[in-house]
């Protein structure tokens, strides 16, 4: 048989799971060609788009840096000025590959020191340029850097100044997103094309930061259509992955629009670990010695995590019973997390676009096993 054919027998047979199944499937895509894979594999859009992954690129670190080392609003938004096409570029491509498809794209996440050099690898250039009696500019110039990368180091990034903290503390990096989309989103409609873009705010803890922030993505919103004069439509939603959010779905889905669980974050903070510590020095263990039956952050925890799902979305259905609710983190992609997910009510799962069959394949069992 040729590999043609298998191929062809292989997509009749996901065609026949995708008629069982209820979950949609989208998947986490960066980049154009990301989305471009995810929906040869049948992914019906994109559950995360993660902005961050777009600011690292080699020609743009330097802007973001500038933004970062700005004394005021001012130097910050004439770098944002710089990011701003490079970012409506992004969104273009995503958004166009996608047309009929829904795309979550989420704002800004991590702490910005993650975009500037380690404070070990700056003393070393100091060190290195002094000893060799180097440019005295150069120098002075790392030196500002590295009083600037001791400001923003936190004890605990994970629990620090990130996610929709950032947007309220620089909120001109988010309307400079939010921008960047709606622009995107604009030229996608003079052009013909029909898409669905979803503005998602990570991290929230309190419906205050999430009406702030959504007030700005609005505004940002009207004043693009305004300039444009294209209508568009698009959605305002966040992220769920702390407790206290789980807890408070019912006052945020008044007014968010849709809700994305981010299970990593969700099992970090549950659970209390910090993921890269964990995993690096005694999760193994936990594993190994059954005081885990698996690792949380492989497969969903039912009885933790899994509880907080289950009253966050029971909560945000009682405001509105079709509101729509999926996860975006690695468990998109576990069987039995998708399984759980199925029992929970969750409307998609998202995962990586070569993980899309397997969910697409496990959401049908899911669906048979759960009639």
């Amino acid at each position: 048989m040729t590999s043609s054919a298998m191929g062809k027998e292989f997509q009749t047979f996901l065609g026949w799971a995708d008629d069982v199944k209820r979950l949609d499937v989208r998947a986490n895509a960066d980049t154009p060609e990301d989305a471009q894979k995810a929906r040869d594999f049948g992914a019906k859009g994109i559950g995360l788009t993660r902005t961050e992954h777009m600011f690292m690129a080699q020609d743009r670190l330097p802007v973001v840096q500038e933004m970062i080392l700005a004394d005021d609003v001012a130097g910050r938004e004439a770098a944002l000025a710089k990011l701003l096409p490079m970012q409506r570029e992004d969104f273009y491509g995503i958004l166009k590959v996608m047309a009929g498809f829904p795309v979550t794209i989420r704002l800004l996440d991590p702490p910005l020191h993650e975009f500037l050099p380690s404070k070990e690898e700056l003393l070393v250039e100091i060190t290195k340029l002094k000893c060799l009696n180097g440019d005295k500019e150069e120098i002075a110039e790392k030196e500002a850097l590295l009083k600037r990368v001791e400001h923003l180091s936190e004890f605990n990034p994970m629990l620090g100044h990130r996610g929709c903290r950032l947007g309220i503390t620089y909120p001109e990096i988010y309307a400079m997103q939010a921008r960047a989309i709606f622009e995107a989103v604009a030229q996608l409609t003079k052009e013909g094309y029909e898409v669905e873009p979803e503005v998602e705010v990570p991290l929230i803890i309190h419906i205050n930061e999430f009406k702030r922030l959504k007030d700005l993505i609005n505004g940002v919103g009207d004043a693009v259509k305004e300039e444009t004069g294209v209508d568009f439509s698009y959605t305002v939603g966040t992220m769920i992955e702390v407790p206290r959010a789980a807890l408070t779905t019912d006052q945020l889905a008044k007014e968010a629009q849709f809700f994305s669980f981010g299970t990593n974050d969700l099992t970090q903070t549950t659970f209390g670990f910090s993921r890269d510590d964990a995993e690096g020095k005694f999760l193994h263990t936990y594993v190994d010695q059954k005081v885990l039956p698996v690792s949380p952050f492989v497969t969903l925890d039912e009885s933790g995590v899994g509880k907080l799902m289950d009253m966050a979305i029971k909560a945000a259905r009682e405001v509105d019973p079709d509101f729509l609710i999926g996860i975006c983190g690695e468990h998109g992609g576990d069987p039995e997390s998708i399984e759980l997910c199925h029992r929970l009510g969750l409307n998609f799962v998202s995962c990586s676009p070569y993980r899309v069959p397997i969910a697409r394949l496990a959401a049908a069992q899911a669906a048979i096993q759960n009639k």
